[in-house]
């Protein structure tokens, strides 16, 4: 039978208990969606689950600002990072959020009409590149925090998808089609615009130090989200040996946003440094995650969840990557 996941066997939700079985309780409330593949695929390991559904909970769901404003800047992101499964599923919530016309400007590859639209995705593919100039905000700065948040969540989640999902948001790929889009939009309708309480998902979270939350969130919900996913994502460095931590993080320091050319191969030897391979496919380029990629790390003591954890551990170098050079702008800005 067909399966929506790549190199991993995630437990049915219905077999689900405990945080698992909490965040699927929120997700199904708040984001109209019971079981998600981008959240069924991290349930191995909860501790990574719960905190990349606050996250997005807190900025794109209950955030401040336009939830179609939000959805530009994911969507945005999501083409910057070639994530087709994310490219669609932001379509059709565009549907949701009842702008049919710009959805579908949107999935026949053009621009927006309006100005605005155009800055907020176009604002949202570039915060790609480390360090890129993103003022003025095409936002009020008031609600930065929401929009940020929702731009940093998705460079973790498309790289979660890119790697361990198949590109078909729907069965047999039917969001191909408009009429499916529209109709699966109008669905989520009555859920993507009823408003949320900012905070709900914290209850999840184990206890974050509020002096761990980025400046640039504010006080606000999101900086908590970010910082237990920042805490919980960075874990899985110990599944790397020193040498490859090494490798890893340097790789990114040095990273300019743009996409590794396929040839030549530019990544560790499988064979040699395949857990570095990995980490360094999830971060840079995790559409070309194979099979023999796995293979080569996978041991008896790899299990699923080891598999999440090394990946997101990946992912999320390359969030930290952009986020770190956001604060710096932040911080030089205010001075």
């Amino acid at each position: 039978m067909s399966t929506p996941f790549r190199h991993t066997q995630p437990l049915p939700p219905k077999a689900a208990t405990g945080t698992v079985a909490e965040v699927y309780a929120q997700i199904a409330l708040d984001f109209g969606i019971a079981e998600p593949v981008t959240f069924v695929v991290l349930s191995s390991a909860p501790e990574l689950l719960a905190p990349a559904w606050a996250l997005m909970r807190e900025s794109l769901i209950a955030g401040a600002g336009s939830r179609t404003g939000k959805e530009l800047v994911a969507l945005g992101v999501s083409l910057a990072n070639k994530c087709p499964f994310c490219v669609d599923a932001h379509t059709v919530l565009l549907h949701a959020t009842g702008d049919h016309a710009l959805a579908e400007r949107l999935a026949r590859g053009e621009q927006p009409r309006s100005e605005e639209h155009a800055r907020l995705l176009a604002w949202g593919r570039h915060t790609r590149v480390p360090g890129a100039d993103l003022e003025p905000y095409p936002f009020p700065r008031e609600h930065a925090p929401a929009y940020l948040g929702t731009a940093l969540t998705f460079h973790f989640i498309n790289r979660i998808a890119s790697a361990l999902l198949t590109e078909n948001l729907l069965p047999a790929g039917t969001q191909r089609f408009r009429a499916v889009r529209s109709l699966t939009g109008r669905t989520l309708a009555r859920t993507v615009r009823r408003p949320a309480r900012p905070g709900t998902s914290l209850a999840l979270l184990d206890d974050v130090d509020p002096g761990e939350a980025p400046a640039w969130a504010g006080g606000t919900p999101v900086g908590l989200a970010y910082a237990a996913l920042l805490r919980a994502a960075m874990r899985g460095a110990g599944l790397l040996d020193t040498d490859d931590h090494h490798l890893v993080e340097q790789t990114l320091q040095d990273w300019d946003g743009t996409h590794p050319p396929l040839s030549p191969d530019r990544f560790p030897d499988r064979r040699e440094r395949p857990a570095a391979r990995l980490a360094l496919l999830a971060a840079l380029a995790p559409y070309r995650i194979t099979a023999e990629d796995v293979a080569g790390w996978r041991r008896p003591e790899h299990t699923d969840h080891s598999l999440v954890r090394l990946v997101a551990y990946g992912a999320f170098v390359a969030v930290d990557r952009i986020e770190s050079s956001l604060s710096a702008q932040i911080v030089r800005e205010g001075t």
